[in-house]
């Protein structure tokens, strides 16, 4: 079986549109980022980090962040396969 090689995606056109969708749902939500980092009993650099792309979410996050901001994670995953 050929070697693959998997692309960086943190500067990514798709990672930058999982963090357009997490803001966006952030914002909707009601919540700044200082408030869904302590709901995640994270510093709130965690969420600042994500947010302005240097830092990747992994999946685990991912649920963890969209349940705490009252959203179903398949929903918001739905939307970036779009």
């Amino acid at each position: 079986m050929p070697k693959t090689t998997l692309r960086k995606t943190l500067r990514s056109k798709g990672h930058r549109t999982l963090i357009d969708i997490l803001v966006k749902s952030r914002k909707q939500a009601g919540l700044t980022q200082r408030d869904l980092a302590a709901r995640l009993k994270r510093p709130h650099s965690f969420i600042g980090r994500i947010e302005a792309g240097e830092r990747r979410v992994d999946v685990i996050e991912f649920i963890e962040i969209t349940r705490i901001m009252g959203l179903e994670p398949d929903h918001l995953f739905a939307k970036l396969l779009e």
